[in-house]
């Protein structure tokens, strides 16, 4: 499974942990929380979605080996994060706070992002 990579220049606002959807591909609808982000790459690796077929050798870890079923990477501009106020996709902007830290919020709400 090579990937791709290529030069990003812009910054990447969706993080590990987020709940994001899928709006785009052949998961399209599909709600998860993003358990890793491959930033040279430009993609994120959605819990439940882009679910691909691996064939694997038998190991010491899987002994049986076998067909096992994982997610794969989804580029980062098919994903929407969702809003934690409305529970609907929404954009995200950056902003500095009273405190003077720059922090991500929804741009449909206005709420700031954990």
């Amino acid at each position: 499974m090579a990937i791709k990579k290529t030069k990003t220049t812009h910054k990447i606002k969706i993080k590990k942990g987020d709940l994001v959807k899928v709006i785009a591909g052949n998961s399209k609808g599909v709600q998860g929380k993003v358990l890793s982000i491959l930033v040279d790459a430009n993609r994120a690796v959605v819990e439940g979605a882009n679910i691909v077929k691996k064939h694997t050798k038998p190991s010491a870890a899987n002994p049986q080996g076998g067909i096992i079923e994982k997610e794969a990477a989804i580029n980062i501009s098919n994903l929407a994060l969702i809003d934690p106020k409305t529970g609907k996709p929404t954009r995200v902007g950056r902003k500095v706070n009273e405190d003077g830290k720059i922090v991500r919020y929804a741009k449909k709400s206005g709420e700031e992002i954990k």
